[in-house]
């Protein structure tokens, strides 16, 4: 697999949204594909545990990774989470 780079964008809405760097690199590995806005990829991964987010608790985190894969590299723009 290519290097993995996370914009200062990526990296600010993955903390913010409760996502580990790790996490995001296994989203991007294991997930599923679809096709986003502007030739980009989200990946979507679930994982599975209980998760506790603003005071409450998930058994499923899904992390979803924008990512526009260059020549070299994999950049990614964003990262969205959603618990459930």
């Amino acid at each position: 697999m290519k290097p993995i780079r996370l914009t200062a964008h990526a990296h600010e809405q993955a903390t913010e949204r409760g996502a580990s760097i790790a996490e995001v690199r296994e989203a991007i590995a294991k997930g599923s594909r679809e096709p986003a806005k502007r030739g980009r990829e989200l990946c979507r991964y679930n994982f599975t545990c209980e998760h506790t987010w603003q005071g409450k608790r998930y058994p499923i985190k899904q992390v979803a990774p924008v990512i526009k894969e260059e020549a070299n590299e994999i950049v990614v723009i964003t990262v969205y989470t959603f618990y459930f």
